[in-house]
């Protein structure tokens, strides 16, 4: 029998609980605080944080960090709001950095 493989996605670095689904990645070139990072419609299995503005790369934004729900690693960020017209896009999506996630299932 062929072996059942599940979905390709990301976990956590620090303790492996799945955070997010390789198809609701929307970008890979993002810039997180420690280098590279995704940009994603969705995640699971994660705390968001208070808001807070914060002055980022493309301008101000009203973000809030987001948690592993198991081990409360800091994972990234949500947008909460985007105070320019060209970022509007980024509402309601959260950024998780490269170096805090890990490939299941590839």
């Amino acid at each position: 029998m062929a072996e059942v493989i599940g979905p390709r996605l990301y976990s956590c670095c620090n303790c492996r609980n799945e955070v997010a689904l390789h198809d609701d990645v929307i970008s890979k070139a993002f810039q997180g605080r420690n280098g590279r990072a995704f940009l994603f419609s969705h995640v699971m299995n994660v705390v968001v944080g208070l808001k807070e503005d914060r002055q980022l790369m493309t301008g101000l934004h009203t973000v809030a960090d987001v948690y592993c729900s198991d081990c409360r690693e800091v994972l990234g960020w949500k947008y909460e709001r985007a105070y320019e017209e060209t970022q509007k896009y980024k509402e309601g999506k959260f950024v998780l950095e490269k170096s805090k996630i890990v490939k299941e299932n590839w």
